[in-house]
Order: structure tokens, then sequence, then C-alpha cells
């Protein structure tokens, strides 16, 4: 759902102020609160009209995090060692290790989408289990401020490099291709909130009208959490509330 001239991934893994226990994008390494990150990017409105003729995913260098293991096995390893043990309270923090179980993969939901302007009350966006919006699924308003929010648990294992990624079609023509690193987040029993970075809809004649849109959610193995298929309008105002 953005216009953004910058698609490269941001941020190095850290701590999350989202929960405990969590990493996220672009840390503060001084700061023992987990004050929230924030991910800046730089806004234009000439990026609606560029296209890419392919997908940069597929070149993608893909980060080796060597044998994957069950957190009861990873709690269990080097306990006589201080510095990893620190290390793995803060990622695991207050992990329930009699809920997690032994499963290797971790299992990722995401419980709600939300549009947020400061021009209007937030959009709340059903998500359908198939992943395809029936007909428009939102309309934005011409050069409007807005940002994505949504909420997602993790349970069974540690989801490592979480991200989100949509391209954008108009007329057939990509004219967008966005992608944004989240972090990684231990299961836990509250579920996580994120919020992108705001977004400044394109205003003007070529901008209105209709799009098409793929959104997912991955993780570093490329598993697929949520895929969702639907279309979209800019219109000269919001739809009335």
């Amino acid at each position: 759902m953005a216009f953004d001239d910058n698609k490269g991934e941001e941020g190095n893994l850290g701590v999350d102020a989202s929960g405990s226990g969590s990493l996220s994008a672009n840390p503060d390494p001084g700061n023992e609160n987990g004050n929230e990150t924030t991910v800046t990017r730089q806004m234009s409105e000439s990026s609606l009209y560029t296209t890419e003729d392919e997908d940069e995913d597929d070149n993608e260098a893909k980060i080796q995090l060597g044998p994957q293991c069950t957190l009861k096995e990873l709690s269990e390893k080097d306990k006589d060692d201080d510095s990893l043990r620190r290390w793995k309270e803060q990622l695991l923090g207050s992990v329930d290790m009699a809920s997690v179980g032994e499963t290797l993969d971790p299992e990722v939901r995401i419980l709600s989408l939300a549009i947020k302007s400061p021009d209007r009350t937030d959009i709340i966006l059903p998500i359908p289990e198939d992943g395809k919006p029936k007909g428009t699924w939102f309309v934005l308003k011409e050069g409007s401020r807005y940002s994505l929010q949504f909420t997602f648990e993790v349970s069974n294992n540690i989801v490592s490099g979480l991200k989100y990624k949509n391209t954008v079609w108009k007329t057939g023509i990509k004219v967008d291709n966005t992608k944004e690193m989240i972090g990684t987040f231990s299961p836990q029993s509250d579920p996580y909130t994120h919020e992108m970075p705001e977004e400044t809809t394109p205003s003007g004649m070529f901008a209105r009208g209709s799009y098409s849109a793929k959104t997912l959610f991955l993780d570093d193995d490329n598993r697929c959490y949520l895929e969702l298929n639907y279309t979209f309008d800019i219109k000269k105002e919001w739809l009335p509330t």
C-alpha cells in the first residue's frame, strides 16, 4: 500500500519495544528499557510512475542461520556460560517453556490490520480466510498521510526476520514494491503490535483510480504466514464514515 523510492530492507536485528524478548530493526544498543525504535523512509510521488521488470526477491541472498532447534533445546544449551545465558534471557524473555512444546517451526498469526490517518477514524480491514477480499478493500484519499498498523501473535518457536512485502500495480503496470523488516520475535501470550512508517498517498489525475496489490508476511526461511491479494482505490476524498 506504499509508494516509496526506498526499496531496501532496513535495519539490523536488535531488541524491540513491541514485546519482551523480541528483536526488531534499528535498535538503540544503549537502551535498556526497550524504547520503541523507528524506521524512517523518504516518500516521493514520482515513485508512482516507476516500474520494475524483475522481482528483486529472487536475487536476495539468504542468511544462513545454522541448525534450527526447539526453544527447550536452546534453553538447555551452554547453561554454564554467563554471557550466553544473559543473551538467551534477553531473547526469550518470559517464554513459558511448558507451553511451547518441541516444535521446530514457528507459527505467526496476523490478527488485525488497520489504516491509521490523522484525517479520519481508523479503517479496520477484515482479513478473509482465503486472503482475497471481495471487491475494493479500502479507499485512500489522495495526498493524505496514513500508516498501516497490525497485530500478530507468535507461538511454538522464535520467528526470525519477519518481514512485510507489498507490491502494487495500476492498469497492469507495477508502480511500487515495498519491503520492510519487522524483526525477530519469541513466543508470548500477548500479541505484538507494529505500525509501519507513515506514508503520503500521491495526488493528481494520474494518481487517482483503481490499484491491485499483493501483500506478504514472510520470515527468513521464506515461510509465508499471510498472503493477501486485493484491490483499492485512490480518490479525491475518503469514503464517508
